[in-house]
């Protein structure tokens, strides 16, 4: 019973993966890996094509020039002498070099004597003929006023190219998170989903298709499993309520049976047999029906019972045991220890683990308690080998077969108690110590 209601139960998992990330911020991810290649590209385009513009125009004024100082000498008489000038942007000099007919363009550095550096000027060359004579023109424009203009325009670029980043970045943040709020509304009501409450549990309309979709399916789903949930919940108490009627009639016809002189000693034994099979179906229907009750979480934490009391309880009521076993209890407690149990499964938690305590003990052994503020643990010895992990808290799981009467359910039970309340538990085996340890 308790295994078929463990079938709908809604387990939410959320592994931590230290390589995964938010999905805005992925997709922030994805848009800077795509737009910082777009906009240095961009950069490097405008600021090519600005230095080309540039040094076009100022090639187009060297031309100019050039013609202007050619129609200067072409005009120049035979008598007038043509004297040979040198100027940094200026430069006229006879030359045995031939004529040329078309003039060469390139860019130079010259020294600039009062700033001791050298600055970047474009230069046109062309041996031009004047009264008969070659003479070598160089013409120069400085470039200094343009880079600096470049330069300019290059921080402006740059800061628009920034605050338009910027602004579409912010801008996609702000828009992908408005976006996605509903889907994040939904994974947020998801999380916190307890079987007991889905009937309460309602995905809203949203204005995104696809998340009416996806919120469409939720609340189909969320229904069709509360209807599952309480089916089976309901089948599980009608089926632990009706079984508990006949297991205790016939337990009472087995009792009068065995209180009858006239049967003989095999049938006494039969009879005996079968009442204690019948004790332990009973215990079985008991256990499974708690597994089902706290799997279904209808033990609420309505009050925080304090452990040290419940363990002084059991003690006592485990006492005859004790003496018979003649074991050694050492406790280490805190005056007071309040958890956050519900009462009747702290007296579960509590009597499982010190009854295994005490029953797997050998004479003379030694039981340890520890109770701080938020642990809890119960050491014994052991004749008994280490539990495997892979039956540790599995349900008709039994290391051994000491105990016939043992249905395999407690430390199940108490796995179930410590995962319904966000409990760590813990086991333990060291130089013949069992030790189980439970924490807050």
């Amino acid at each position: 019973m308790a295994q078929d209601t463990a079938s709908v139960k809604i387990s939410l998992t959320v592994k931590k993966d230290t390589h995964s990330m938010k999905l805005l911020t992925k997709t922030m991810v994805y848009f800077l890996l795509i737009m910082l290649p777009v906009f240095t590209a961009g950069a490097f385009y405008l600021y090519a094509t600005f230095n080309k513009e540039i040094k076009h125009e100022t090639d187009e004024e060297l031309v100019n020039d050039k013609l202007q100082w050619m129609r200067y000498l072409d005009t120049a008489t035979i008598n007038n002498p043509v004297f040979a000038i040198n100027t940094p942007e200026f430069n006229l000099q006879p030359t045995d070099k031939p004529v040329q007919t078309k003039h060469k363009l390139k860019g130079v550095s010259i020294y600039q004597e009062p700033e001791d550096t050298y600055a970047p000027f474009r230069q046109l060359t062309q041996v031009i003929a004047v009264n008969n004579k070659n003479y070598q023109l160089t013409l120069r424009k400085s470039l200094i006023e343009k880079d600096d203009l470049i330069k300019n325009i290059i921080h402006v670029m740059l800061a628009a190219f920034g605050g338009l980043f910027l602004f579409v970045l912010l801008s996609n943040w702000l828009i992908s998170k408005s976006i996605w709020k509903p889907f994040y509304a939904s994974l947020d009501k998801i999380q916190r989903l307890q079987l007991n409450k889905l009937e309460n549990t309602v995905f809203d309309h949203t204005a995104t298709h696809e998340f009416n979709q996806l919120n469409a399916a939720l609340n189909n789903m969320t229904t069709r499993i509360h209807q599952d949930y309480t089916n089976i919940k309901e089948l599980t108490e009608d089926a632990a309520h009706e079984m508990q009627t006949p297991l205790a009639i016939a337990q009472s016809k087995l009792e009068l049976l065995l209180q009858d002189d006239s049967l003989s000693e095999t049938q006494l034994k039969g009879i005996l047999t079968s009442y204690d099979e019948l004790q332990r179906l009973s215990r079985l229907n008991h256990n499974l029906l708690l597994l089902a009750k706290i799997e279904n979480q209808q033990y609420p934490v309505t009050d925080q019972p304090d452990l040290c009391t419940v363990v002084e309880k059991y003690l006592s009521l485990f006492e005859e045991l004790i003496r018979e076993k003649e074991l050694q209890i050492h406790t280490d407690m805190i005056a007071t220890a309040p958890w956050p149990l519900h009462p009747a499964l702290t007296d579960i938690l509590v009597s499982n683990l010190l009854g295994n305590a005490i029953k797997y003990n050998y004479p003379h052994g030694n039981v340890r308690i520890h109770i701080s503020a938020q642990t809890f643990s119960i050491s014994n010895t052991s004749e008994l080998p280490q539990i495997p992990p892979d039956i540790l808290f599995q349900r008709f799981k039994k290391q051994h077969n000491v105990y016939t009467n043992s249905n395999g359910l407690g430390l199940a039970i108490v796995k179930k108690i410590a995962d319904s309340y966000q409990l760590s538990i813990q086991y333990s085996y060291e130089n013949g110590w069992h030790t189980f340890s439970a924490g807050i």
